[in-house]
This record gives structure tokens, C-alpha cells and sequence, in this order.
């Protein structure tokens, strides 16, 4: 609902409203503050539906907003069912928690006075005009988005109790600062450790696997080897950049076209300025030294003398007041307005900006002219041959169109008509579509019902601006297993790798052995990391990440362990656990902001999970 303020108000409006009920209403529909609801519902909580009508508008709402925060990703996501239907349940999942918390407030006799909605109103700046409540703007707003006054004042109430109930519950949490501490003293912990590498690759060459032992691995583990549906293609492609390689203009043309429109490519006129600036904060005193120094200028002192004795804006000053050569409308409107309206070598009276006060003189102006027809020759004929393209290109669009939905089961009439080639694709799934065709709208297309289960050609489908393709289907090919001969390759690697690491893994057993029984290793070198911290990147993940599982060892003692590798084991010699250092206020502090969220986070799903628990929740119709 409150993306539907933020579409319908924009701007400020929508923020505002957005802070006022971001808790709950971001997911929303308004239909269920309207009254009784004839719409299917898709949940039932406790007895309280959940509507269609409800979820769609919620739904609505996220992909909006999931739209302007991720952009052009947005597109390419959109285009995935899969994806789409998993924001969907989502939606619908926090529309039953919104349910929830509100009956929660209303059992614990949770309420909100007719006082505490008109003042949080009254207080929005959304409905303000200069710091002060405007009921005419007030109400505008509301006629605007579509809400009666009651029906607004109702979704207020509903989402402040439940506020109270979320604020009470969650809003109190916080961290103690031993907390904060003990997490700050373990991640700032280092240790000193010794380590050595058994890399698998020497023993990939001994390794050997059967085709049994492939097609086992393969049968125990299907779900690795999925397909993902595919489609092949047939598409009629129009493309205004393509006709415009195949349409002339001549020299002639664009001649004639300069002399009807020069106006276009006349250059402005331009105006050399200069200025004495007063603009030290205090506006009465500064409007008071305007008039001092432009009384100056009445008497006869030179501009540029006044311009270094008086103005505020040094490095003009220094060249006698002079800025540099101005269009018309590029400078503030005041300013702007004076300096047009002078004559060379005058002065203006003092005027007013938002910058000051100034006195503006004209020192110089270049006329404007018409750009000279070899300068602009390029860019009309290429202008004109664009729009010859574009012109066509309209009309072959609407033959597109026509063609391909009069005959339906084949492109070949309408690439005909259109003087064209049918083009094809190979299979591809959602997530690799070929890069002319990798547009969200055309994916979702290639995989709906109407080109899939009809097989007939698709609607014109707007890949860019000016650039359309229609589609149909070529080949169609399910999600499923892929067979045994396509993996078998991969299937084949993977258990040679798999061999050759427990080889490595032996070996590196025995080395560690070795270290345990304090006998030295001359085979294989031992690299020394003193001091490694915990989110070190300097090495091997796994083997910091084992360093930091291992126990501290006793005084003058050393603690010995194995880290798995992507091709290899490592033996691990852990010395010393050293102590964090630096730990502050700052840091403790910075600590306590972070876990204080994610204490509030955790408490809120732990509400939200007790209250489903104890709940009835049906789900009337499949999603």
C-alpha cells in the first residue's frame, strides 16, 4: 500500500508517509481497511482472511520496490518464475506476521487514541506547508491517492498498535557491554601457527576410476545433474539501426534542411561579465555596502577599482570584477536578468541573489551566428537518414505485426513481407538466452504458456527502443535429469580428484604424525604465520578457519590438526593463542550498535515463530 502512496505523491510525499507506517503497510493491500471483502482469500490466520486482492497489491508493492533498488538486475531476475514466485511467498509470509502481531495487540488490549492519530497527522510533514499542518494539502494528497479520510485514519490505527506491540517487545532490547567485550576479544584474538601443504596433484596421475564407480556416483546423487528447461527459437527481427544502413540522404537534402531550420543551428548569444559582490552573511549590511559602492560608481570611481576594494569575491576582484562569458539562462535568475538587460560598458543597480547582493556590469558581447553549414553537414545527414529508418521502420513494425498474427504457425509469410530471414537459436536456458535476445521481456515470453503450449508466434516483443522481434518456438525441452553420456566426463574428474585427495590425506596424516612425535620434516616445506588474525585472507581460508577451531594449547605445549584443501590437505601446528589487542570504548561501542539489530532481528522472528506455532493457518487456495 504504501508504494501506491509512494507512486501516486513522489518525492517528499512519498517519503514521508513511508517512515510514518514502514513497519507493516510496505506489504499491505488497502483493501482490507475498506471493509469486507467479497476476494478469495489465499490464508487464513485465526479465523481472519488473507485475500487475493490483498496479496497481489502487496505483491505489486515489492516488486516496485525491489525494482528501484536493484535496477537493471531487477530485469534480468524478473524475468526467472522461479525467482518471482519465491518473492511472492515471501510477501505472503510477512502479510500473515503483520496478521499476527496485530491480533496479538488486540488480545493484549493494545489501543491508539483518536488523539495520538490526529497528532502523529497533524505532525507529518508530508501534509505541512511551511512547518504548519495544511488540511487543504491534507486532504489533496489523500483525493489524490485514492484513500477517504476514515479509511486513512483506520490504516493509522492498525499500524500504530501494532507498533506499540513490536516497540515494547523488540524496541527494548540492547547489549551489555561484557557482551560486547568478550565478542571484541575474540575476533581481535590471533595465533601463531606452523603449517604444511600436501597438494593432490602428484597423484592424480596414479588415480583411476571405474565406469562402475561413475555410474554409481551418478545414481546416488541425480539431483546434481538437473537441466533446467530449455527453448530453441525461430524470431523475425526489426531493427532501426539495421534499415538505417540501407537508407541514403544526400548532401542536397541536408542543405536544404539546414536552410529551413537554421534557427537550430544558431549559436547563442554570449555576454562577458563582471561584478562587485557583497556577501558576508549580515543581508542588511551587505545590501548597505551595495548601495555605498554603487553610489561610488555614480560618481565616477572606476568599476574595476571599486571591484578590488569593495567586492567579497576575491579572485574576481583581483581581475578588476571580471567573470567570464555567460549564455543566456546559465547564471542565477536575478543575476541573469540584470546582465542581459544592459547595454556594453554599463552598470546594473545593486540586485539580489541567492548569492548576495551584487552590481553587474557588461563588458563585452559575441553575437550570435548560424554554425556554418560544412560544421553540421555530418550530423544532419545522419539525422535525416535516422529518421528515413525511423519512419520506416514504423511502418514495416505495424506489417510485423499484422503479418505474424494473420498467420500464426510460421514466420516464413511474415519475414516475407517484411523483405527478412527467419533466424534461430540454439537451446538455452533462463540464464544464458543469447545476448541479442537477453532481454527479461523476451525470456518471459520464450517460456510462457502462450509460445510453449500454443506454438504459435508470439506478440511483437520491444527488445530496445525502435528495435522489436517477434518469436515462436522452435524446440522445447523439459527440466530433467541430464543422461549419464553429457556428465559422465565431469562425474569422471571429480572422482580422480576425490582419490587423489584421500592419497594427500594419508600422507598428510603421516606427516602429522611425524610433527606429534617431534621428528623434522625435510620433504615438505613448513610455512610460519605469527599473529594471523581470524579473517585473514594472506592464506588459505580453510586453513585459517581450522586455526580458529582448534583448542588453545597448554603452556609450552602444541596443538596438531589437518584442514581439507580444494586439492590437498594441510597439517597444522597451532603454537600460541595471543590475546586481542586495542580494545577500547570505540570499539565496544561500535560492537554494541552492530548486535543490537540483530538482537531486535532475532527477537522478532522468535515473536513471529511462538505466534505461528500457537496459530491456525489455512491456505484456502494453491499459489
Amino acid at each position: 500500500m504504501l508504494e501506491k502512496i509512494r507512486e501516486g505523491s513522489q518525492g517528499v510525499i512519498a517519503k514521508s508517509i513511508l517512515v510514518l507506517v514502514i513497519l507493516s503497510f510496505a506489504f499491505a493491500g488497502v483493501s482490507s481497511y475498506l471493509g469486507t471483502s467479497t476476494d478469495v482469500a489465499v490464508a487464513v490466520v485465526n479465523g481472519d482472511d488473507i485475500t487475493a486482492n490483498e496479496l497481489e497489491q502487496a505483491y505489486q508493492n515489492e516488486r516496485g520496490r525491489l525494482e528501484q533498488q536493484l535496477g537493471e538486475m531487477f530485469d534480468a531476475l524478473s524475468a526467472d518464475d522461479n525467482y518471482m514466485n519465491g518473492i511472492k511467498q515471501n510477501v505472503l509470509d510477512r502479510l500473515i506476521a503483520d496478521k499476527l502481531m496485530s491480533q496479538a495487540a488486540d488480545d493484549l488490549g493494545l489501543r491508539v487514541s483518536d488523539d495520538q492519530i490526529r497528532q502523529t497527522i497533524v505532525n507529518e510533514p508530508a501534509f505541512q506547508t511551511d512547518g504548519v499542518f495544511d488540511n487543504e494539502r491534507y486532504l489533496a494528497v489523500l483525493r489524490q491517492l485514492g484513500y477517504q479520510t476514515a479509511s486513512f485514519r483506520n490504516m493509522m490505527r492498525i499500524d500504530m498498535t501494532r507498533r506499540q506491540l513490536l516497540t515494547s517487545l523488540v524496541g527494548t532490547e540492547f547489549v551489555l557491554d561484557g557482551e560486547a567485550k568478550q565478542l571484541a576479544e575474540v575476533q581481535g584474538q590471533t595465533r601463531d601457527i606452523r603449517y604444511l601443504v600436501v597438494d593432490s596433484e602428484p597423484y592424480l596421475a596414479s588415480a583411476t576410476v571405474s565406469d562402475e564407480a561413475i555410474k554409481n556416483y551418478y545414481d546416488s546423487n541425480l539431483m546434481q545433474f538437473m537441466d533446467q528447461e530449455k527453448v530453441s527459437l525461430q524470431y523475425v527481427e526489426l531493427n532501426v539501426a539495421n534499415i538505417a544502413e540501407g537508407v541514403d540522404a544526400s548532401v542536397e537534402d541536408a542543405r536544404d534542411f539546414y536552410e529551413e531550420n537554421k534557427q537550430q543551428y544558431q549559436t547563442p548569444e554570449k555576454r562577458l561579465a563582471a561584478h562587485i559582490l557583497f556577501a558576508s552573511g549580515d543581508d542588511s549590511a551587505d545590501e548597505a555596502k551595495a548601495e555605498a559602492s554603487l553610489a561610488k560608481l555614480n560618481a565616477g570611481e572606476d568599476f574595476a577599482d571599486v571591484a578590488k576594494t569593495d567586492s567579497d569575491d576575491q579572485f574576481s576582484a583581483e581581475q578588476g570584477g571580471q567573470l567570464d562569458w555567460f549564455e543566456q539562462g546559465v547564471m542565477d535568475p536575478e543575476f541573469d536578468t540584470a546582465l542581459f538587460s544592459l547595454n556594453q560598458d554599463e552598470y546594473s543597480q545593486v540586485v539580489k541573489s541567492e548569492f548576495g547582493y551584487h552590481i553587474v556590469k557588461l563588458l563585452d558581447v559575441q553575437s550570435g551566428a548560424a554554425a556554418p553549414f560544412e560544421d553540421v553537414q555530418d550530423k544532419i545527414v545522419a539525422d535525416l537518414k535516422n529518421k528515413k529508418a525511423v519512419d520506416e521502420f514504423y511502418s514495416l513494425q505495424s506489417i510485423l505485426a499484422d503479418t505474424s498474427y494473420e498467420v500464426p504457425d510460421t514466420l516464413d509469410e511474415t519475414a516475407q513481407a517484411l523483405n527478412v530471414e527467419v533466424q534461430s537459436t540454439e537451446l538455452f536456458s533462463r540464464n544464458n538466452a543469447p545476448a541479442n535476445l537477453n532481454k527479461p521481456d523476451l525470456i518471459r515470453a520464450a517460456f510462457s504458456d502462450d509460445v510453449i503450449g500454443s506454438g504459435m508466434n508470439s506478440e511483437v516483443i520491444e527488445l530496445e527502443p525502435n528495435h522489436v522481434v517477434v518469436i515462436r518456438l522452435l524446440k522445447h525441452q523439459d527440466a530433467g535429469t541430464l543422461p549419464l553420456s553429457e556428465v559422465k566426463a565431469g562425474i569422471e574428474a571429480r572422482l580422480v580428484q576425490d582419490q587423489a585427495n584421500l592419497e594427500a590425506s594419508e600422507k598428510a596424516n603421516e606427516l602429522l604424525a611425524e610433527l606429534k612425535a617431534g621428528n623434522e620434516i625435510t620433504e615438505v616445506t613448513i610455512a610460519t604465520k605469527a599473529q594471523l588474525p581470524r579473517f585473514s585472507q594472506d592464506i588459505d581460508q580453510a586453513i585459517t578457519t581450522k586455526a580458529f577451531q582448534m583448542p588453545a594449547p597448554e603452556s609450552g605445549a602444541v596443538a596438531f590438526d589437518t584442514a581439507a584443501l580444494a586439492n590437498g590437505f594441510a597439517v597444522i601446528a597451532l603454537d600460541k593463542v595471543n590475546a586481542a589487542e586495542g580494545i577500547d570504548s570505540n570499539v565496544v561501542d561500535s560492537i554494541k550498535q552492530r548486535l543490537a539489530p540483530q538482537y531486535s532481528e532475532a527477537d522478532y522472528r522468535s515473536i513471529i515463530a511462538a505466534l505461528k506455532a500457537k496459530a491456525k493457518i489455512e491456505y484456502p487456495v494453491a499459489e
